[in-house]
C-alpha cells in the first residue's frame, strides 16, 4: 500500500472519533473514555476493552459545558464535557478522569456531576512524588482501584497475564510511534505537518494492535525513500496538544516541517515503555515515576532548569532550526515554565515564538502571520 493511501487512511480516522466508538459498539466491544493524561490505558485493553483517548474537539463550540466550569478552564477539558453532555460520546461505557493538572483535578468532580445518570467515571489521582517507594505504591493503589472499576464495567477479570501481554502490545506501538516521528521529520517531503499530525491521533482511537500494524507498513515505506532533500525549514514543536489541521497547513504552506516534538499528545506519551516482565503493575506503576522533562509533573531538580536543556538538546539533536511552543490558554504551568524555556533558548541562540491557542479557535490570521515571519527569521 503506498504511503499517500495509508497517510490518507489515518486522516480518515483522526477526524472521525465518533464514528470509530460507534464501529467498536456495532462488534459488541464496551469503550471506555480516557481523558488526558498519563492514564493506564494498558487496563482498559487487559479488560477486553476499548480505551478511547478524548483530548477535546476542534470542531465544537463550549455551551453546555459552561454550567458546570469556570471559564478559565482550558478549552480542552471544556470540550471534554460538552462532547458528553451533547450526546457525542454517549456510546462509551465509562470513563476515566486523572487529575494531573490544577484543571483536571477539580474537572474530575465536574465530570462525575454531569455524568452521574450516563456513565460511570473512574477516578485517578497520580502521586507529586512518584519516584520514591512510597509514591510507587500510591500509583499502584490507584491502579488498582482503577483496575477494579473497569472489572465491574467489563465483567471481567483482568489477569496479570493478561496484562503483561497488553503491555507487550502497548510497547511495541510506542516503538512503531517513536520510529514513526523520526522518520516523518526525516521525510517532509512525504509526510506533511497535517499528516504527521493525523497519524499520531489516530492512535488515540484505534485498538493498538490495529495502528501497530498499519503504522509498521508507513514506517517501511518511509524508510524505503531515497535520502530527502528539503529545502524548507524545520522546526521542534512543544505543548499540550497541537492537533488542528487549519493551524497545521499554515506550517505547510510556508513549507515548514516538523522534524521532532516535545507534545504531550503526541512524543511524551510514548517516551517510556513499560517492563514485560514481573508484576504487571508496578511495571506500570514504574513507568509512570520514569516519565521526566513534563511541566506536569514534580521535578525535584527544577533549579537546575532540567526540562529547558533536554528541549534544547531535541532541538539540537532532531535537525531542527528553531522552536514553536503552543500555549494552551489558561495553562498555569506552561504559562510559568516559559521564562526559564526562552532563557535557556536564547542561551543556545536557537530562536522561537509562542502561540497562545485554544480547540474554540476558527481564525488563525494571527498565527499565520507570526509562523511566516518565523520562516523568514529562521
Amino acid at each position: 500500500m503506498s504511503i499517500e493511501v495509508l497517510l490518507n487512511e489515518f486522516a480518515e480516522i483522526s477526524e472521525h472519533p465518533g464514528r470509530q466508538i460507534k464501529a467498536f459498539k456495532a462488534e459488541g466491544k464496551k469503550v471506555i473514555g480516557v481523558l488526558p493524561y498519563y492514564a493506564p490505558e494498558e487496563l482498559v485493553y487487559a479488560a477486553g476493552m476499548v480505551p478511547m483517548g478524548i483530548w477535546g474537539s476542534n470542531k465544537k463550540t463550549i455551551s453546555m459545558a459552561k454550567e458546570y466550569c469556570a471559564t478559565f478552564y482550558c478549552t480542552i477539558a471544556q470540550l471534554a464535557l460538552e462532547m458528553l453532555l451533547d450526546g457525542t460520546l454517549d456510546d462509551l461505557d465509562g470513563l476515566i478522569t486523572p487529575t494531573i493538572c490544577d484543571t483536571l483535578r477539580p474537572m474530575s468532580q465536574n465530570f462525575r456531576v454531569a455524568m452521574k445518570d450516563k456513565l460511570p467515571c473512574i477516578f485517578l489521582a497520580h502521586p507529586q512524588q512518584r519516584k520514591p517507594a512510597f509514591g510507587l505504591q500510591f500509583t499502584m493503589d490507584q491502579y488498582q482501584h482503577v483496575k477494579g472499576e473497569l472489572e465491574k464495567i467489563s465483567g471481567n477479570t483482568i489477569t496479570d497475564e493478561a496484562l503483561r501481554e497488553t503491555i507487550k502490545v502497548y510497547n511495541r506501538s510506542r516503538a512503531a510511534r517513536r520510529e514513526f516521528v523520526k522518520l516523518a521529520g526525516q521525510h517532509p517531503e512525504a509526510v506533511s505537518a497535517v499528516a504527521r499530525s493525523a497519524v499520531l491521533r489516530s492512535a488515540w482511537f484505534m485498538i493498538k494492535d490495529d495502528h501497530t500494524a498499519k503504522l509498521e507498513q508507513l514506517n517501511k515505506e518511509l524508510a524505503a525513500l531515497p535520502a530527502s532533500e528539503w529545502k524548507g525549514k524545520k522546526i521542534l514543536t512543544s505543548g499540550i496538544i497541537c492537533d488542528n489541521p487549519k493551524l497545521l497547513q499554515i506550517f505547510d504552506d510556508n513549507q515548514i516541517a516538523i522534524a521532532a516534538d516535545d507534545v504531550a499528545h503526541e512524543s511524551r506519551m510514548i517516551r517510556v515503555d513499560a517492563a514485560e516482565t514481573g508484576d504487571p503493575m508496578m511495571a506500570l506503576a514504574q513507568q509512570f515515576a520514569d516519565q521526566d522533562y513534563d511541566i506536569l509533573l514534580y521535578d525535584e531538580f527544577s533549579n537546575q532548569n532540567r526540562r529547558a536543556d533536554f528541549v534544547v538538546k531535541q532541538i539540537k539533536d532532531s535537525g531542527a532550526q528553531g522552536l514553536v511552543l503552543f500555549m494552551q490558554q489558561f495553562c498555569d504551568p506552561e504559562e510559568m515554565e516559559y521564562p526559564y524555556l526562552k532563557k535557556a533558548l536564547d542561551a543556545a541562540g536557537i530562536p522561537h515564538i509562542k502561540l497562545g491557542v485554544d480547540q474554540q479557535m476558527r481564525d488563525f490570521g494571527q498565527a499565520s502571520t507570526a509562523i511566516q515571519a518565523f520562516a523568514d527569521v529562521l
